[in-house]
């Protein structure tokens, strides 16, 4: 019997997947993954919400993914919603940034919701705070924090999106 036991531990053991420190729903990674799917698609954004909505911890940049999930959910809800979950997403992203000011994702996530809300809402003051600060992040990469992927994302959105000058455009491209 105790042979078999060992048998069945040894099988057990050996044919388990490798835990991988990535295996989370809310890691940063799969976070970045879903949040480009619900950005391209309302199937993505409504998983996209649905997986933010159970997230009940009080993780900087977690909270700033569910925050940009509220984002989503409104550009897909009926008119009488959208005011509801964009107030939702800002006070996540107030409650994000409070946890993490220094955090270029965090502020890039809400810079990237809050340019897109109409000015006659009320809900874009960070505007020209999270441009500033993400300028000088971006100018003094590879020690801006970000790593490689992440850089190039904010970096484009930025110039593309016309958040910076020409000048700061261009020492951008040089990086």
């Amino acid at each position: 019997m105790k042979l078999l036991f060992a048998f069945f531990l040894t099988l057990l053991f050996s044919y388990s997947a490798p835990v991988s420190a990535d295996v989370s729903p809310y890691s940063v990674s799969n976070l970045r993954r879903q949040y480009q799917q619900a950005a391209a698609s309302k199937e993505g954004g409504e998983k996209f919400y649905k997986l933010m909505a159970a997230y009940g911890q009080q993780e900087a940049v977690v909270l700033a993914y569910k925050a940009a999930a509220e984002a989503i959910r409104a550009r897909d809800a009926s008119m009488l919603n959208k005011l509801t979950y964009v107030q939702n997403a800002s006070k996540l992203f107030d409650q994000a940034v409070k946890l993490d000011a220094s955090n270029p994702e965090i502020r890039f996530l809400r810079l990237s919701v809050e340019s897109n809300l109409p000015s006659f809402l009320g809900l874009s003051q960070h505007v020209e705070d999270d441009r500033q600060f993400l300028v000088q992040t971006l100018l003094q990469h590879p020690k801006s924090g970000l790593d490689a992927e992440t850089f190039s994302i904010v970096r484009n959105f930025m110039v593309d999106r016309g958040h910076v000058s020409d000048a700061e455009a261009q020492q951008l491209t040089e990086l």
